[in-house]
C-alpha cells in the first residue's frame, strides 16, 4: 500500500512538472510599473463602485451555488442595460458569428474594433460591457464589434477560442453594412477577454493573416497555471476578484491545475489558454492596462516583460487603488476610467493607418 501511494505521488509530481506547470517566469517579475496616478487619492466614483460590488457579492452569497452563475450573469447585464448611447446598436447572428455592432454617429465602417468581453469565461456578454464598447465607439469613430462568444460550462473553453478566431477572419472583410475590407483594425478585451485577445494575437501571427494595428488588453489573465505571486499578495486589496476567487489560494496548485486540465481539455500551460507561455516575438503593438492592487497584476507584468524581451512592442500602464477592469465604470464618472481611455485613445491614434495591411502584403 505504501509503495502504491509513493508511485501515485510520483506520477502526480511528474504530471505537474511536465504537463501542467509552465516554465519558471520569475525572471519576468521586473521591471514593475509605476502607477500613472501615483500619490493621488482615488476618485469618489471608485468608492461608489466598491459599494456596488459589495451589493453584488451579497446577492451571490445569499443564493444557492446552483443559482450563482445565473445571478452573476444577470447582474453584469444590468450594468450594461443602464448605459445610455446616442448611436446605433446592430445585432449580428450570421454564419456562426454572434454579437453586436456599436456605432457612434458618423462612424467610419472601414475602421473597426473587435471587442472580446470578460467574465471569467463563464459570464459576460455584449450587453454587460456596453459601457466599454460605447466608449470605444465614441472615441475611435469607427465600428466596434462586440463578440458574443460561447461560454463555459455550457461549452468547452476551445469553443470560445474558435469563436474569436472566426470573428477575426470575419471582421477583416465584413463591416456593419456588409462585405467590405477593414482599413484599420484593433483588437481589445478585458480580463478573460484580455486573455482571448492576447491568445488571438499569437494565432493571427502564426496564421499569416493581416495583423491588427494594435491590441489592447485590460487587466488580462495570462497564466492559467496560477503561478503569478499577486494571486496571493493582492487578494485582500482586490475588491472585485478577491471575494470571488480568493478562496482558491487555499487549494493546492496541483489540484487547481488538474481541475483546469479537466475543464479546459488542454494543459493549463498551453499557449491557447496561457498566452504568457507562448512565443511572444513579432507581435503587433500592444497596450496592457492593470491595477497595481488587483490579483492579476503579475499576469500582466510577466506577459509584458517577456514580450519585450523577445522584441515585441508591448506597453504596460498601471493605476493604483483601482478595481479589476475599472474601465467599465467610465460612464459612472470615474476619473481614473476616463484617464485610462485617454491613454487607449492615444495608443490607437499612434497606430492608426494602413501599416498592418502593408505588413501583411
Amino acid at each position: 500500500m505504501i509503495w502504491l501511494l509513493v508511485v501515485l505521488v510520483a506520477v502526480l509530481v511528474a504530471i505537474n512538472l511536465f504537463v501542467l506547470r509552465g516554465e519558471d517566469l520569475k525572471i519576468y517579475d521586473s521591471p514593475r510599473p509605476t502607477p500613472l496616478n501615483e500619490g493621488a487619492e482615488p476618485s469618489p466614483a471608485h468608492f461608489d463602485a466598491i459599494a456596488s460590488l459589495g451589493d453584488m457579492n451579497s446577492a451571490l452569497q445569499s443564493t444557492s451555488r446552483k443559482e450563482q452563475l445565473t445571478v452573476m450573469r444577470d447582474s453584469m447585464n444590468e450594468l450594461g442595460a443602464e448605459v445610455e448611447f446616442e448611436g446605433e446598436i446592430i445585432p449580428v447572428d450570421s454564419a456562426g458569428i454572434r454579437g453586436e455592432w456599436v456605432l457612434a454617429p458618423g462612424a467610419d465602417p472601414a475602421k473597426r474594433v473587435l471587442y472580446i468581453h470578460g467574465g471569467a469565461f463563464v459570464a459576460g456578454s455584449p450587453l454587460s460591457h456596453r459601457a466599454i464598447t460605447t466608449e470605444y465607439a465614441r472615441r475611435y469613430g469607427g465600428a466596434v464589434f462586440s463578440l458574443d462568444y460561447r461560454l463555459m460550462p455550457e461549452h468547452p473553453r476551445q469553443a470560445g477560442i474558435e469563436d474569436c478566431r472566426a470573428a477575426y477572419r470575419w471582421i477583416l472583410d465584413t463591416g456593419p453594412q456588409g462585405p467590405g475590407r477593414a482599413r484599420e483594425l484593433f483588437v481589445s478585451g478585458d480580463s478573460a477577454g484580455g486573455n482571448l485577445s492576447l491568445s488571438l494575437s499569437n494565432w493571427v501571427r502564426d496564421q499569416g493573416l493581416m495583423p491588427p494595428n494594435g491590441v489592447i488588453a485590460l487587466s488580462p489573465a495570462t497564466d492559467n497555471t496560477f503561478a503569478s505571486p499577486s494571486l496571493k499578495t493582492n487578494v485582500d486589496s482586490d475588491h472585485m476578484l478577491g471575494p470571488l476567487f480568493g478562496k482558491m489560494n487555499r487549494v493546492p496548485k496541483l489540484l487547481l491545475r488538474l481541475v483546469n486540465l479537466f475543464n479546459n481539455r488542454m494543459p493549463p500551460r498551453h499557449p491557447n489558454v496561457s498566452p504568457v507561455y507562448a512565443d511572444l516575438a513579432s507581435l503587433p503593438p500592444t497596450l496592457v492596462h492593470v491595477s497595481a492592487q488587483e490579483m492579476l497584476l503579475d499576469d500582466a507584468v510577466r506577459y509584458v516583460n517577456k514580450a519585450r524581451s523577445q522584441g515585441s512592442p508591448v506597453e504596460l500602464q498601471a493605476w493604483g487603488h483601482m478595481l479589476h477592469v475599472w474601465h467599465i465604470f467610465v460612464r459612472q464618472d470615474m476619473e481614473e476610467a476616463r484617464q485610462a481611455f485617454d491613454q487607449i485613445e492615444r495608443f490607437m491614434s499612434e497606430h492608426r493607418g494602413t501599416a498592418s495591411r502593408e505588413a501583411a502584403a
